[in-house]
């Protein structure tokens, strides 16, 4: 298993490039699930599509859990791998998906008994609040599929391998964008579902990407070892995985919390305006997916190479990246200019609803660019083993910067003047965060994997 696809010796560059391509893909399939289902739902209408923007916020929460989680198992696989401790990372990843699949049960059991009281705090109600719950009950019985999922594909990613993971979810995608007009609209034998039909769709997707990944990782790939239920070890391993996945959930976790702060800002103007928001936010997702596809690859490159000893070549595939991020992103913004009126007449045919939308198009991807450094940065951290630096970079840019900004916004220029406040926080944080990377320890970085296994025992 150690260094198959050439982490720690081939090109930088290049090993990049191979790596993120098929992440490409399978981000894009992620995303897809969410920019499909907010595309079918709104041509039911502004209150459906401010339903299932009401949803974004929960559904973050527990993606963000996986994050966290998927952050700590692809930096502590990919340095037990490189250090040369397969047999351990075998059973490590065993006892995370364990503790994976308990952890966000349990929070989709309390979210679904709590649906009423916790979409009424963030502004839904009516006909919107009853859309919700339609959707919400069987999206939390398939979560915590999708979460398996996304854990055990980074545990595929942690060896380098972004092909396989790519292929389940695009798998899944299909399926997904297949079923979804025919039971959202009841075309044909189908039962007209609408907003339940999107959910419906997506969870069994879902089921399909968790039987494919579950195959790769226990039959093909050997990558699991079925070990007893010691207590001892699973407390060790889990204290370990939490090192890293505590903070880097939290840091996930606030980019929801601040998304439903806003959204219950927006929902004292008009429920168009969450409407807009929602549907700018899915394709906010995928226009950052080139970010998120980088970062997926660099964090088990970094891990691998500091497990072997090689933090010089770590820092230069770092700061590789932020400065290809900063063009490409500024890149993708000029078509953008041209394209968000059209863009935005597709997801609604309310006009003060695409006015809003076309607006945040224009206004929220010019400072993507430095978003895209703030992903990144945050990501890495997290490799470093110094995931409370990551979390400090997200409360920062949320609590201090972007919820001021956005209620003095909204104060003094309404919707327009909320949605002003967030590219400029990206930018200030964009620089920030840049200079923070160029100022990334070398040696305090280099923790081999000897040291990492041996700090369970602390």
């Amino acid at each position: 298993m150690r260094d198959k696809h050439g982490l720690l010796h081939a090109p930088i560059a290049a090993v990049l490039l191979k790596m993120t391509l098929p992440n490409l893909v399978g981000i894009l399939t992620i995303l897809g699930f969410s920019l499909v289902d907010t595309f079918f739902v709104s041509q039911l209408g502004t209150e459906a599509l401010a339903a299932i923007s009401f949803t974004f916020p929960v559904t973050l929460v527990v993606s963000s859990i996986a994050v966290g989680i998927g952050a700590g198992v692809s930096t502590l696989l990919g340095r037990l791998i490189g250090g040369g401790h397969s047999g351990e990372a075998k059973v490590f990843l065993h006892d995370t998906l364990l503790l994976t699949f308990a952890l966000v049960s349990l929070i989709c059991a309390l979210g679904s008994l709590f649906t009423g009281p916790l979409f009424s705090l963030l502004g839904a109600r009516g006909e919107s609040l009853s859309l919700v719950h339609d959707y919400m009950f069987v999206w939390f019985l398939g979560a915590p599929l999708l979460v398996m999922v996304m854990v055990g594909n980074q545990g595929l990613r942690s060896t380098g391998d972004t092909h396989s993971p790519a292929k389940i979810m695009a798998l899944a995608a299909v399926i997904n964008l297949i079923l979804d007009p025919l039971l959202i609209f009841g075309i044909g034998p189908f039962p007209r579902l609408e907003i339940q039909g999107a959910a419906i769709a997506s969870l069994l997707s879902w089921l399909l990407a968790a039987f494919l990944s579950g195959y790769l990782l226990i039959v093909k790939r050997n990558m699991i070892v079925f070990a007893d239920a010691d207590w001892s070890r699973l407390r060790d391993n889990w204290r370990r995985l939490a090192r890293i996945a505590q903070p880097a959930a939290l840091m996930n976790l606030m980019n929801p919390i601040a998304n439903a702060v806003i959204m219950a800002m927006l929902a004292r103007v008009d429920h168009g305006a969450v409407a807009a928001f929602g549907a700018g936010t899915r394709i906010e997702s995928v226009l950052l997916m080139v970010v998120m596809a980088l970062s997926s690859s660099l964090m088990p490159f970094i891990a691998q190479n500091l497990g072997a000893g090689q933090p010089a070549r770590a820092r230069e595939a770092l700061m590789l990246t932020l400065k290809f991020v900063l063009f490409f992103q500024t890149l993708l913004y000029l078509p953008l200019l041209l394209l968000a009126d059209p863009i935005a007449a597709l997801f609604s045919s309310d006009p003060k609803v695409v006015d809003w939308l076309s607006f945040y198009l224009i206004a929220l991807p010019a400072a993507y660019g430095p978003l895209g450094v703030v992903i990144i940065v945050a990501t890495s951290l997290n490799a470093y083993h110094r995931s409370m630096a990551s979390l400090v970079i997200n409360v920062c840019r949320l609590f201090l910067l972007m919820l001021p900004l956005a209620a003095l916004g909204s104060y003094l220029y309404g919707v327009q003047g909320l949605m002003l406040a967030l590219p400029l926080t990206n930018a200030l944080m964009g620089l920030a965060c840049f200079i923070l990377a160029g100022r990334v320890s070398e040696p305090g970085a280099a923790v081999s994997a000897g040291q990492l296994s041996g700090s369970a025992q602390d």
